[in-house]
C-alpha cells in the first residue's frame, strides 16, 4: 500500500542501492551549502553565494538521481530525470554566472 504523500511520478522507480547513511549524508552536504550561501550572501559576498549555491544545486541534482523519493522530501517535485534537469540547468547557469561576472572594484 502506497503512502499518499509519495511522489507519484516516481512509483515505479527502483530503489535507491546506497544505504540510507549515504542518501542522508547526500542531502546534509545540499543543505549545508545552502546553507553556507546564505551566509554569505547575508555578508555581502554575492558571487560566492551564487557561486555555492549554484554548485549546492548541481549536487542536488545528484541527490535527486541517486536518492529514495521518499527520503529527498520536498526536493523531489516531478520525475527524478525532470528535477534533476531541471537542478542541473540551473545550478549551471548560477555557476556560469558567478564566475562570468567581473567583481566589483578591480
Amino acid at each position: 500500500m502506497s503512502n499518499p504523500l509519495d511522489n507519484p511520478h516516481d512509483l515505479d522507480a527502483p530503489p535507491s542501492r546506497l544505504p540510507l547513511w549515504a542518501q542522508r549524508a547526500g542531502i546534509v552536504l545540499f543543505l549545508f551549502g545552502v546553507g553556507v550561501a546564505g551566509g554569505y550572501a547575508l555578508t555581502e559576498h554575492w558571487r560566492r553565494a551564487t557561486f555555492i549555491l549554484g554548485a549546492s544545486l548541481l549536487w542536488l541534482a545528484v541527490v535527486r538521481l541517486t536518492c529514495d523519493s521518499r527520503l529527498v522530501g520536498v526536493f523531489a517535485v516531478r520525475s527524478r530525470r525532470f528535477d534533476a534537469l531541471f537542478a542541473t540547468a540551473l545550478g549551471g547557469l548560477m555557476v556560469f554566472l558567478s564566475a562570468s561576472v567581473d567583481a566589483l572594484g578591480s
